[in-house]
């Protein structure tokens, strides 16, 4: 089960100035409008990170997250993945009885890659044309993001937090860029061997894969309402962290 629709991400390891963050529509190259979360620090950066939610889509943890991640000195567009068959959202935001399913059913991969696509557009279009991007999803998101490391999408990583294997697909055997997976010991969802499995299938595809499992952990315990688990949530930063300091923009 995915966290609360009122929970919120825990804080950064460190911590700036926020200069910029709401809630806007993007476009697709195929016309499709979409919801999308932007937030931006204050200081100069040199990676931006783009947020694939969970099944729910666009909901308020994620408005939040990109927040966080923009206090941590990253641009940060989080995206709405239902635009095509739910329309915006009168305010942006998913509601917390939106019916998600059918809308989930209905996703294809080249509709994410379209908006993703849109969404990296958007964040060199407001930080600089050359900024690297690192995908970090979340349960359905985690899964979209490890998939993106053997796409054709122009990233500079992948994170994905307890995701499912079976969705990445034959994706896994031409992973090659970075990636970092948040693995849930305790995720009643996917069995943790299932995603060691994939995580050695990436590194024969030729991705350097960091995956680390905290122990006893439920799925989504990225969140401040498992306040036990706060050690683990903000060592799961650190790794997300030294991969956005790895594909950097250095001055």
């Amino acid at each position: 089960m995915c966290h609360d629709h009122d929970s919120r991400p825990p804080p950064p390891p460190r911590g700036g100035d926020v200069a910029e963050r709401g809630v806007l529509s993007l476009t697709a190259a195929d016309g499709t409008s979409f919801s999308a979360a932007y937030a931006a620090p204050a200081a100069p950066a040199g990676a931006g990170v783009v947020l694939l939610p969970d099944v729910r889509g666009l909901h308020p943890f994620y408005v939040a997250l990109a927040g966080e991640f923009a206090r941590a000195g990253l641009p940060t567009v989080a995206i709405d993945y239902f635009g095509r068959t739910a329309g915006v959202a009168d305010s942006g935001v998913r509601e917390a009885g939106f019916e998600w399913q059918p809308h989930v059913e209905a996703m294809t991969p080249e509709g994410v890659d379209a908006d993703l696509a849109a969404a990296i557009g958007y964040l060199r279009e407001r930080a600089g044309a050359g900024l690297p991007v690192v995908t970090v999803g979340f349960c359905l998101g985690g899964s979209i993001s490890w998939r993106q490391a053997g796409g054709d999408l122009d990233l500079a990583g992948c994170v994905g937090f307890y995701g499912r294997p079976s969705l990445v697909g034959d994706a896994a055997g031409r992973a090659h860029l970075p990636t970092v997976m948040v693995i849930a010991g305790d995720d009643a969802a996917t069995p943790v061997a299932d995603q060691l499995a994939l995580a050695d299938a990436m590194r024969s595809g030729g991705a350097d894969v960091d995956a680390v499992v905290y122990d006893g952990a439920p799925h989504s315990f990225f969140d401040r309402a498992y306040g036990e688990w706060a050690d683990a949530c903000r060592d799961a930063w650190e790794h997300v962290l030294a991969l956005t300091d790895r594909v950097a923009q250095r001055p």
